[in-house]
């Protein structure tokens, strides 16, 4: 920790200790503008960090990409944010870089390849690793670099995102922010290995450990690396010890884990201290001209600390722009389904294979997706047209495989990632929720994500119940996802080139008993528009919505009843995000009652929201209650007699539709 900084030539010298000065006057105006009041929320400073942030961004281009941690003021700084940015963003102004939407966590500007900041540790990771794939895809030679604490590298992010990017071997550059404790908690204890920078050798990668207060040392180990990724040589994991001198974040309890001779022993290793000492020293630069680059910086601080003040506040109406992408596009009304018959599989297929040819950003990405062609045949013979760049065979790492999606589709490409069954998903819950679903709203927009998550749904084969499950209620229950569920082969086909048109990300589920069924669907590509219901049968004395697997099975009912002279209109919603509810409403304006029928549990459910909706919105329309019939609330079981007790059949529907009409 005590190796003299080497400074290759002045001028290096001169830039390195601005970038510094930057980072800790801002950093410093930061922390007094939380004790006044002024930041609303956390505020993690980077004071003791710069040298590292400074050192490594310095070798970075613009269109090189830094995705960054909750503690990655630095980083933004460095990468060439502008001081005001910052801090109107943590005073939540208009004028932030996130436009307020933020604070410290959340820092956003990817003109300049700044691509984000995130509460949660590991994702960035994960996003790195999809920049570099995006790069290696479109065959450019730009970087992605992904800065992280400590804590991070015990986490299963860190060895999901190294074990990929050593794989396909990456331009990434993986910078490990060593300062001895993730939050309150000390590395010594947390990690059983205390040296993360060896660790590279396990995932085929390059790996140094340097002095992160050494901003010479760390500039010369990050040129290294971010030249090797240039060339095609592949990721490199680089651990900078260091050390955070001010708490975890401002205002918390600092001295309960560490101590203040501690802290006082790495004050006297400050970064910019030994820069400018060996500067002078070495007669590269004298006193007066340091002093001046720290005038002219707190100058410029300044004026950004008062801009940022007096800046206005986002207006309130916007709280709710950019959930989703708003693309006007008009999408052609498509054409009749014809007479040609496909399987729901195979309609999807034909989709993908026309809009690979018609768009090189597009790749997909999942176990057996390759020369294999997927386990439900949903990539068959593209892999032998395209090659494995584009159809790419994966490690069994859902979180690691969607978080690389997340940052490709940030990056320029567009991700299919092939989960198979939505069960392996719920692995990567907290990457399609807390990163792919928010990514386009918490950067005000200028972040698009066109990503496509796939796979099956629902219960049948005796798949037990890890493999069997519909989850379809819980995903859209969140917002900036679109959760589509077709049931025939024409809306999989259609629907699907929507998917792959679109810049919102998408959650596809098609439900495993239905794949390998017939329908009418016409060779050419078309679209069909999100948020389109289907009537899939006209009736007068009752209105049924179904989903997915479900429609067959009630029109399966409706058949027989249709001899009785009952007349059910179907609806079939075919995306539950978002939901046209305006169509439903219409139907039961005609009928008078309304039956919602879903595999998927009860409670909190599709069927509840419709049946609400329907009571508040539509409550003088009804001659009836509303009625659901849902899937018993129980896992899965194995044994086929259990299986089919808990899951609607076309008996039973018939038997609920026939409940209703008796009201």
């Amino acid at each position: 920790m005590n190796s003299p900084p080497m400074v290759t030539t002045r001028e290096t010298g001169l830039i390195l200790y601005r970038q510094m000065q930057l980072i800790r006057q801002t950093e410093l105006a930061l922390a007094k503008a939380h004790q006044r009041g002024l930041v609303h929320g956390a505020c993690h400073t980077y004071v003791g960090q710069e040298a590292i942030a400074t050192g490594v961004c310095h070798h970075l281009h613009r269109e090189d990409v830094v995705f960054s941690t909750h503690r990655g003021h630095g980083h933004a700084l460095a990468k060439g944010m502008e001081p005001g940015e910052l801090i109107a963003e943590l005073f939540g102004r208009k004028t932030g870089c996130s436009r307020g939407r933020g604070g410290s966590m959340h820092l956003f500007k990817p003109e300049i390849g700044m691509m984000g900041t995130s509460g949660i540790v590991g994702p960035c990771i994960l996003q790195a690793c999809g920049g570099g794939y995006s790069f290696k895809l479109l065959d450019r030679d730009n970087v992605a670099v992904a800065f992280f604490g400590d804590g991070a590298v015990n986490n299963g992010a860190f060895h999901e995102g190294l074990n990929m990017a050593g794989i396909w071997k990456l331009p990434v550059l993986f910078v490990c922010e060593n300062n001895q404790f993730a939050t309150e908690v000390s590395f010594d204890y947390s990690s059983s290995n205390p040296h993360v920078g060896r660790r590279a050798q396990q995932y085929g990668m390059s790996g140094i450990e340097v002095d992160g207060n050494n901003v010479s040392e760390v500039e010369q180990a990050a040129r290294q690396a971010i030249e090797q990724a240039r060339q095609g040589g592949g990721p490199t994991l680089i651990e900078c010890n260091t050390y955070r001198i001010r708490a975890h974040a401002e205002g918390m309890s600092d001295f309960n884990y560490r101590t203040r001779e501690e802290v006082n022993q790495w004050k006297e290793l400050c970064p910019i201290r030994q820069l400018g000492q060996t500067l002078i020293e070495s007669g590269q630069a004298v006193a007066d001209e340091l002093k001046t680059i720290e005038d002219e910086v707190a100058e410029l601080v300044a004026l950004g600390h008062t801009e940022a003040e007096q800046a206005a506040w986002p207006d309130p109406e916007t709280a709710t722009v950019h959930v989703f992408c708003e693309d006007s596009q008009t999408v052609p009304k498509p054409p009749k389904p014809g007479d040609r018959e496909i399987t729901v599989a195979g309609g999807t297929l034909e989709a993908l294979a026309f809009e690979m040819k018609r768009n090189p950003a597009i790749f997909v990405m999942g176990e057996g997706i390759g020369q294999r062609g997927g386990n439900f045949t949903t990539t068959l013979g593209l892999f032998e047209e395209h090659g494995a760049i584009r159809l790419c065979d994966t490690p069994i790492c859902e979180r690691g495989f969607v978080g690389l999606g997340c940052g490709a589709a940030m990056t320029g490409a567009r991700p299919v990632i092939d989960f198979m069954f939505i069960d392996f998903i719920n692995d990567a819950f907290g990457e399609v929720i807390n990163q792919v679903a928010k990514m386009h709203y918490m950067s005000s927009g200028r972040l698009k994500m066109p990503i496509l998550l796939r796979g099956c749904i629902g219960i049948g084969h005796s798949a037990a119940t890890h493999h069997s499950g519909n989850y379809a209620s819980i995903y859209s229950h969140i917002p900036g996802i679109r959760v589509v569920l077709p049931s025939t082969s024409y809306d999989a086909k259609g629907l699907f080139h929507h998917a792959l048109r679109c810049n919102d990300p998408v959650l596809f589920l098609e439900h495993r008993e239905l794949m390998a069924t017939k329908g009418m669907a016409p060779e050419t590509d078309y679209e069909i528009p999100f948020g389109q219901a289907r009537i899939a049968r006209e009736g007068t004395h009752a209105t049924v919505v179904a989903l997915s697997l479900m429609v067959h099975h009630t029109l399966a009912a409706t058949e027989k009843l249709d001899e009785e002279g009952i007349s059910i209109e179907v609806i079939d919603p075919r995306t539950a995000s978002p939901l046209d509810f305006d169509a439903i409403l219409e139907s039961v304006v005609k009928t008078g009652r309304l039956l919602v029928v879903d595999e998927a549990f009860g409670p909190c459910s599709l069927a509840s929201e419709i049946a609400a909706r329907i009571a508040e919105e539509g409550f003088d329309e009804l001659d009836a209650p509303v009625k659901r019939l849902n899937g018993v609330h129980t896992p899965v079981p194995y044994s086929p007699t259990l299986e089919r007790a808990i899951v609607p059949n076309p008996q039973t529907i018939e038997a609920a539709i026939r409940d209703l009409l008796e009201e």
